[in-house]
């Protein structure tokens, strides 16, 4: 297979001067070349900061629409994965507004929202299913910051709240998330115990 049309992942590879240059002049197959190169990683950023494959799937088609709208306006500054990443992620908060049928400025009234979910007995220990059990924006927010390694500076200015918000919202989703793993923490603490004699 040739390797140029092989997919590959994240945003972080390289990508030919000439396919940007005939992209920016409206070349459909650069373009196509540009979304085998990113697509994926798009896809899976977006899954993670949206939770449901369908909701991924639309907002990747989204953001490669505006993509060839805005590709003139690209100048190199940054590494074309870094700006492409930049627009998925904000394509993402842009989406979770729209969605947010509550307000959910205060960290509280976010968490009560989905505080009285049942948990299954024996829950998978993964990291989809258990994001999927935290609040849509407290969601995107952990998976920028623990998996993207977004700042709370930086998660406050996209999120247009204090640095105090995020750091709030991760410190209680982690906490969440810690307490679906680890429903008894004296059950935890006597299998140590046991662990170690």
């Amino acid at each position: 297979m040739n390797a140029a049309l092989e997919p590959t992942a994240g945003f972080d590879q390289p990508v030919e001067a000439a396919i940007l240059a005939r992209a920016q002049r409206g070349d459909m197959q650069a373009f196509a070349e540009l979304y085998r190169g990113f697509g994926r990683a798009c896809f899976q950023l977006a899954l993670r900061l949206l939770g449901q494959r369908q909701a991924a799937e639309d907002l990747v088609q989204e953001v490669f629409l505006k993509m060839i709208d805005s590709i003139d306006k690209y100048r190199g500054d940054a590494p074309f994965g870094a700006w492409l990443k930049r627009m998925t992620v904000n394509a993402c908060i842009d989406q979770l507004r729209r969605l947010r049928h509550r307000a959910d400025g205060d960290p509280e009234a976010l968490f009560a929202q989905t505080a009285s979910g049942a948990t299954d007995a024996t829950p998978r220990l993964d990291a989809w299913t258990l994001l999927g059990h935290l609040p849509p924006r407290a969601r995107a927010i952990v998976a920028l910051h623990e998996l993207e390694g977004y700042t709370h500076a930086e998660l406050a200015q996209l999120f247009g709240q204090s640095e105090s918000y995020s750091k709030s919202i991760v410190s209680r989703a982690l906490k969440r998330l810690h307490a679906l793993v680890e429903p008894n923490p004296s059950a935890a603490t006597e299998r140590v115990c046991a662990s170690r004699n």
